[in-house]
């Protein structure tokens, strides 16, 4: 599968991008026995778990969804549906489980797109969602939010969601790596520069990386993360 978000690999080029995609796909693996039948992707952009999803989970229909004006990743996808931002083009109770991955914090009105997805999910239905927390600007001036877990919870439960589990994508170490491989690869320097860095950080970045548990990580007092994921239920 020739698909960067799925076959991830760490090079010296994508520094910035690898952990951020990895820890996003780890999470979406650990959630997909948990999704069937009729899936809605939030923001779906040109799809890139859509093949994975369908030939590794019980989803037999996926749809994808995303703003009349969002940013075009690329021009030979398009999203099954379109809206607004305000009301999403679904009866109410259509789907058994929806995703939206890094899309949250570009809402200006979170609650207005929870409560859009409570809306066409079934009873008992399944949302999984994934945030950035260590992240540079971007989409710029639509990049809304970086959260904490506390105020994705108050959010989720303020859109009607229950049994809301919020996990953390990394801890310290991640976010070191994080930050090293996004300041390597996107802040101002010389392309020579950059690939000496680069090649030099790669395997700081990997050891970083290896030294991480997020699976031990407690939200308390001073705790570093570089991003969240869960589920929440209708």
């Amino acid at each position: 599968m020739n698909n960067e978000f799925v076959n991830i690999k760490c090079t010296c080029y994508n520094l910035d991008r690898f952990y951020i995609r990895m820890s996003i796909f780890n999470a979406l693996k650990v959630t997909i026995p948990k999704l069937k039948d009729n899936l809605l992707d939030i923001g779906c952009g040109k799809m890139p778990y859509r093949e994975y999803i369908l030939k590794n989970s019980r989803v037999n229909n996926y749809v994808g969804l995303d703003i009349e004006d969002a940013l075009q990743y690329d021009s030979e996808i398009k999203p099954d549906f379109t809206w607004n931002g305000k009301e999403m083009p679904f009866e109410d109770s259509s789907f058994e489980c929806a995703f939206g991955t890094e899309v949250l914090e570009h809402c200006p009105n979170p609650e207005v797109v929870l409560k859009e997805v409570f809306r066409v999910l079934k009873p008992n239905g399944l949302f999984f969602f994934t945030v950035p927390f260590i992240w540079n600007l971007h989409e710029v001036p639509n990049d809304e939010y970086r959260y904490t877990p506390f105020s994705l919870q108050r959010h989720l439960e303020a859109s009607g969601f229950t049994d809301i589990k919020i996990k953390a994508t990394g801890g310290w170490h991640a976010s070191m790596a994080q930050m090293l491989g996004l300041w390597v690869r996107r802040s101002p320097m010389s392309s020579r520069k950059r690939n000496v860095l680069s090649c030099i950080s790669k395997p700081i970045i990997k050891y970083l990386i290896k030294l991480d548990k997020p699976e031990h990580v407690v939200f308390k007092e001073g705790q570093m993360i570089t991003g969240l994921y869960g589920t929440a239920k209708k």
